[in-house]
């Protein structure tokens, strides 16, 4: 639910705050009265963008187990074409061609035996009503390698190899249906390049080459006329150097380019770089606190804008305008969270507005008609008067490691002695939770719980060595970590220390069930959904699935086994759930999805194996589902199952003096 529906602005869009019509909303009823299921549903709204002109634009959308390409027309608001996209597993992306045309990115059966992605570009033709295949009828693995396209949809730069083992050459691909009978090659194979780049008006300009051992070489030319010279050779071991080669944008004209590197004290930040001598150049934007984490560019201008996150998601624009625009947002959409998602020069605007309490929505921004219009509630059968703040705090670990953790407390209840869940968030390295609308901790808070989520050493946001931290920690440190934010949460009085819970998906599933099995003193239950059971079965399947071949096979046991080992050579049993599940005291919920590609059902299956095995009870839910819960009707059905769990478990209403025995 909302109050805007159309917002026209005062006369300076860029001084005046917008004014609103105001629609009166039924009266509110308590938050243990929204259903489950309002919950449920993959709100994908961050996926929408413009077209070229922005007299369009699309999204992604969930119905089952199925994702779909929704088109509208921006001026009405009306729906243009939806098309069948494919299952979460199999769908990769998607990118406008001009106004008529859609390229959308196709995954065919996971990965090849030499570690690159299955991958075949389809277009959609919105006049035609079509969706056909763009590529060759024989080609190589990597089929959606889209190096340039043409703003008015003509065309595209494609790089493309014949078979899987030869080096890809650089095609002009027609968009008007003739297929690869109107392909025209620009850029012939070089024995020396694995990967080539264009400039911002389709010219190849960049080649670059990996070997086996990770080490890479840069061939660069200035222009077209130009040959490929060898800029430089940068080894593995060169991390700084290594980062400096992720091509964000090669300009016309131009030697100058950009990169997001490590500066002096360990934070990202954005800088220019010579690609003619590989030579880092000036600072364009460096946050004296944050590490960088995304640039925002427009076509033939260079970057306009930087994204980080202290507590939530922020966007620091560095054009004068946007800056502008972003303030005449804020001020229109007071109380929120405000993200220009996407945009057509400066003529139109996607928006996304929300916050910590609110599911947000979707807004459509005309600049030039100073007008405001709402296109849809990412949730709308949640009234977000009824939803939880959350709070931002420090935690000190029991080894003086300051963590960050967020801690969402039940509407209309007293702050205190409170039911408490321990929800870790997934990965683990380099991710991290932050201080926005999240569908798992409202539907709790609703029912009376608090939810408090720790960003643990080894997650990210916090620079580089608070990441490596977490090496050789998962189930040690990590752990602690959980456990140490647990009890700042019972010092402070906000929750019960009888009544602790930890729930998670994912890594977030394993940590729930470790810490049930590991400290049986601290939690009255645990619940899983997608968790990794067996680290060992789990680092095969991995090496498997991601496909790396035998060299690079050994790479990733060097390089992941000790992020999860450490150096002290234990045991990888001693950390495993399955090998441990003798020790378990507590209530578990263990759910999974026998569609998983990620976290492979077998994980279940071995663990609710062991567990009968040893006549351990473990409440199962097996789910026709992904790893994803891309299936609303299964969400609803684990989400049901969990919160009756929690009920039966560590009920909200009412103190319990000792945790349940299993």
């Amino acid at each position: 639910m909302r109050f805007l529906f159309s917002i026209l602005l005062a006369s300076s869009i860029l001084l005046a705050p917008l004014s609103a019509q105001e629609v009166e909303l039924a009266p509110a009823s308590a938050p243990s009265d929204i259903p489950i299921e309002a919950f449920t549903g993959h709100a994908l709204f961050q996926s929408a963008k413009l077209s070229e002109t922005g007299n369009r634009f699309a999204f992604i959308l969930t119905r089952e187990k199925k994702l779909y390409l929704s088109v509208y027309d921006s001026d009405t608001r009306k729906e243009v074409i939806t098309v069948d996209v494919g299952t979460k597993e199999g769908f990769n992306w998607f990118s406008w061609a001009g106004d008529d045309r859609v390229l959308i990115s196709h995954s065919r059966g996971g990965y090849s035996m030499f570690g690159i992605r299955l991958s075949e570009l389809l277009l959609l033709d919105i006049p035609k009503k079509q969706v056909g295949y763009l590529g060759f009828d024989k080609q190589g693995f990597e089929g959606d390698d889209v190096l340039y396209t043409d703003p008015a949809g003509r065309y595209i730069i494609l790089s493309i190899s014949e078979t899987a083992l030869k080096r890809p050459q650089v095609w002009r691909f027609p968009l008007d249906g003739s297929g690869e009978a109107g392909a025209v090659l620009v850029q012939k194979r070089n024995n020396q390049v694995d990967e080539w780049f264009a400039d911002d008006t389709g010219v190849v300009r960049l080649g670059m080459s990996v070997s086996q051992r990770g080490a890479i070489k840069i061939f660069y030319r200035s222009g077209p006329d130009e040959e490929f010279e060898r800029v430089t050779k940068v080894k593995p071991k060169d991390d700084d150097k290594l980062d400096a080669w992720d091509v964000m944008g090669i300009y016309a004209g131009s030697d100058i380019g950009y990169a997001m590197v490590e500066g002096e004290d360990g934070r990202i930040i954005l800088r220019e770089i010579d690609y003619s001598t590989g030579e880092l150049g000036k600072v364009v934007y460096a946050n004296p606190s944050w590490s960088l984490t995304r640039a925002y560019f427009q076509r033939s201008k260079g970057p306009i804008g930087v994204g980080f996150s202290d507590d939530k998601p922020r966007t620091v624009w560095l054009d004068p305008v946007m800056g502008q625009y972003q303030a005449a947002l804020e001020a229109a959409l007071p109380g929120s969270e405000v993200t220009i998602l996407s945009q057509a020069k400066m003529d139109r605007m996607l928006v996304l507005q929300g916050g910590d309490a609110d599911p947000g929505a979707l807004y459509i921004f005309t600049p030039g008609e100073k007008r405001l219009d709402l296109f849809a509630n990412l949730r709308p059968d949640v009234d977000f008067r009824l939803l939880s703040r959350t709070s931002a705090h420090d935690v000190v670990a029991r080894d003086g490691t300051k963590l960050r953790a967020f801690l969402t407390l039940p509407k209309d209840r007293e702050p205190k002695n409170l039911p408490l869940i321990i929800m870790p968030h997934g990965g683990p390295y380099g991710v991290r939770d932050t201080m926005v609308y999240d569908d798992w901790t409202q539907l709790l808070a609703s029912r009376g719980y608090a939810v408090l989520r720790p960003n643990f050493r080894g997650s990210g946001g916090y620079g580089d060595a608070f990441e490596r931290l977490g090496d050789g920690q998962i189930g040690r440190g990590m752990q602690d970590d959980l456990d140490d934010a647990m009890q700042w949460a019972v010092d402070n009085g906000y929750a019960d220390q009888g009544r602790v819970c930890l729930i998670g998906a994912s890594y977030g599933g394993y940590a729930a069930l470790w810490g049930a099995i590991r400290n049986p003193e601290r939690y009255r239950c645990a619940a899983s959904f997608a968790g990794v059971t067996d680290w060992e079965d789990m680092l095969k399947y991995d090496r498997d699935y991601l496909g790396r071949g035998r060299e690079s096979g050994k790479w990733f046991r060097r390089t992941w086994v000790p992020r999860i080992t450490g150096d002290d050579g234990f045991d990888l049993a001693t950390i495993s759930i399955v090998d441990n599940i003798s020790r378990l005291q507590r209530p578990v919920l263990l759910a999974h999805g026998k569609s998983d590609k990620r976290v492979p059902f077998d994980q279940f299956e071995d663990l609710r194996d062991a567990a009968k095995e040893r006549s351990i009870a473990l409440e199962l839910l097996e789910l026709d589902d992904d790893h994803h819960l891309s299936n609303r009707e299964e969400e609803t059905r684990f989400l049901e199952t969990l919160i009756a769990f929690l009920q039966r478990h560590n009920p909200p209403g009412q103190p319990a003096d000792t945790p349940d025995q299993n």
